[in-house]
């Protein structure tokens, strides 16, 4: 009889939270994470109860203030930080504008990028160079994946008048976890920049991931999503504001929820706290959804135990497939995340993806670099490593 642990027994489990994982074998929570069906059932019976006492009621919206302040001290305590430097958005994107078009940009200003960010985070960075005759240029971290100095390669790039850094704690694309900390304090403490310039963390890939302290971490902002790693749903994430950062950063976009007003109901200032970003009427019974993952999560075990899984579940796709001949993975030596970006030699990176997905496994393809993405999460099972590996193996002899 095959001796099974106690702990394989509660993995397999907690697995039967997540309705998606039934029917597939999935590698794409960098993209989007499966909604737990506690998840479900507290966005639903949300917008039941708000029904129930009619929209827009009294009672209805005091209950609705209540579900967003618990939101928000589940995430603020979840990340290390005090409740009032966190503003709910509904995206990655949506925080990083907040502190990209917040900041009183001057014309011959310089906004760095790493030459690793998103798409999204690149065209907003164009605009405003375009709008306020900004200068944006980009640092060559890429290359820092296997050796290098990710920190003095910043550093080397910093000019006279860099207001801001913006920088993807994980990159999306290679899976590289920066040294935050170390890039942070070189930015700090720069001896040719005029002023201390803010550093922007894309934090897509490493919210839900790593354990984060977000008040040692010492970032001005913090930018994530509830829908990847988290496995919540759609349309809620959040900005971290460090507080000696909050009253540099103008409103953009601006509404009732981020401001005050006096006893006529005329506004008065803006909210005292990260509320202030915060702009009108959203999907708050998604709040309630996005609680309820984390807190599932936090059922299974703490921060540090789930990264550690993670990253024994890499590391050991990383093994069976730099196993495979005709695979090069982009790293040379184990991840440490839960992204695991790698190359087929002479076949159509699409056409694996395709390939992959026929057969109810799910990666992601990645253009810059070409390459295929696989994400493992901390419930992912040893099996499925083996299913995508054979798989992979199977495209690569196969005459596709």
């Amino acid at each position: 009889m095959t001796h099974v642990s106690s702990a394989h027994i509660s993995l397999k489990q907690h697995r039967q939270h997540f309705p998606a994982l039934g029917n597939k074998t999935y590698f794409n929570y960098g993209g989007q994470g499966p909604l737990p069906q506690p998840a479900q059932q507290a966005i639903q019976q949300a917008y039941d109860y708000v029904q129930q006492q009619g929209p827009f009621s009294g009672r209805a919206n005091a209950w609705v203030t209540q579900q967003v302040d618990q939101t928000r001290l589940a995430i603020a305590t979840e990340l290390g930080v005090s409740p009032a430097t966190i503003t709910l958005t509904e995206a990655v994107s949506t925080g990083c504008n907040i502190a990209l078009w917040g900041i009183d940009w001057q014309a011959g200003d310089h906004l760095l990028l790493s030459d690793c960010e998103h798409p999204g985070i690149i065209a907003a960075a164009q605009q405003i160079s375009r709008r306020y005759n900004v200068e944006v240029s980009s640092c060559p971290l890429m290359a820092t994946l296997n050796a290098g100095d990710p920190a003095a390669v910043v550093a080397q790039h910093l000019r006279s008048r860099t207001r801001l850094v913006v920088l993807s704690h994980i990159f999306w694309n290679t899976g590289q976890v920066l040294p935050l900390a170390e890039i942070i304090a070189a930015c700090r403490h720069h001896p040719t920049c005029t002023y201390p310039p803010a550093v922007l963390v894309d934090a897509a890939q490493s919210v839900g991931v790593l354990p984060l302290n977000l008040a040692e971490l010492d970032a001005d902002f913090y930018a994530f999503t509830g829908h990847k790693w988290w496995c919540g749903p759609e349309g809620v994430g959040g900005l971290y504001i460090r507080p000696e950062a909050l009253e540099g950063l103008q409103p953009t976009f601006i509404g009732w929820r981020g401001i005050t007003t006096d006893s006529a109901g005329e506004p008065t200032n803006w909210q005292p706290d990260g509320r202030r970003f915060e702009i009108a009427t959203s999907a708050f019974p998604l709040s309630a959804g996005l609680r309820a993952a984390i807190a599932l999560h936090q059922q299974w075990g703490t921060a540090q135990a789930r990264y550690q899984r993670i990253l024994q579940l890499s590391q050991q796709l990383w093994q069976h497939l730099s196993e495979l001949p005709e695979v090069n993975c982009l790293r040379t030596s184990p991840p440490e995340s839960g992204l695991v970006s790698f190359q087929i030699q002479g076949k159509a990176h699409r056409q694996l993806v395709q390939f992959l997905e026929e057969r109810q496994i799910f990666t992601r393809l990645i253009l810059s670099p070409n390459c295929v993405r696989a994400c493992v999460h901390y419930f992912t099972l040893e099996v499925e490593l083996h299913q995508l590996t054979a798989a992979i193996a199977e495209f690569c002899h196969s005459s596709v």
